[in-house]
């Protein structure tokens, strides 16, 4: 199987999240009520002190492939993200971005931001072709990824692929789009 060493990660397009903790223990509740993941923490994940909420049988109803879930793997569990971070594909990424105003490529110059993004000093962008502003998620990117002090990582389940109506319920209890960004590692 070669779903091994992935991560399919929900994002919201937000920066700052309001109230993100409190939202991710929302969402957590909304999994494990659906059977998604199990309530307690166990050392499932990958990142970090391994610490994640294990995979469970409901996996199996939000995905389209639940053959390739990692079910009996050491790593399979799902990372809840309460800090600012960047979420992008790792292999081949390509730091393209487009501006919604002007249409212009402006990659390079929004991947430099990200060290005034990382700490907090703003939120947004200002494309340097034609002036428009937004949270940086906002721009267009050619492969989906996120910035945010909130994130889903599900460890080894890029495989299994999400259906639609999963991310659509998960937009809906974040209350904003997300972006789905998919790593290989």
């Amino acid at each position: 199987m070669s779903s091994m060493n992935s991560q399919s990660i929900i994002v919201p397009q937000i920066s700052g999240f309001p109230g993100h903790e409190a939202r991710a223990r929302l969402i957590l509740r909304w999994l494990v009520k659906l059977n998604v993941v199990e309530p307690e923490l166990t050392t499932c994940g990958r990142t970090y002190n391994k610490m994640a909420y294990a995979i469970a049988p409901g996996a199996r109803k939000v995905v389209e492939n639940p053959d390739a879930l990692p079910f009996g793997k050491p790593v399979n569990g799902l990372e809840i993200v309460t800090k600012r971070c960047i979420f992008t594909p790792l292999k081949d990424f390509a730091e393209e971005a487009g501006c919604p105003e002007c249409r212009k490529e402006i990659g390079e110059a929004l991947f430099d931001s990200l060290e005034e993004w990382m700490p907090a000093h703003t939120d947004n962008f200002i494309c340097p072709e034609c002036g428009h502003e937004d949270d940086i998620n906002g721009f267009l990117f050619l492969e989906p990824c996120g910035f945010s002090n909130l994130g889903f990582i599900f460890n080894d389940w890029l495989d299994a692929s999400f259906k639609q109506s999963f991310l659509d319920d998960f937009a809906e209890r974040l209350d904003r789009p997300v972006s789905f960004v998919k790593v290989r590692l």
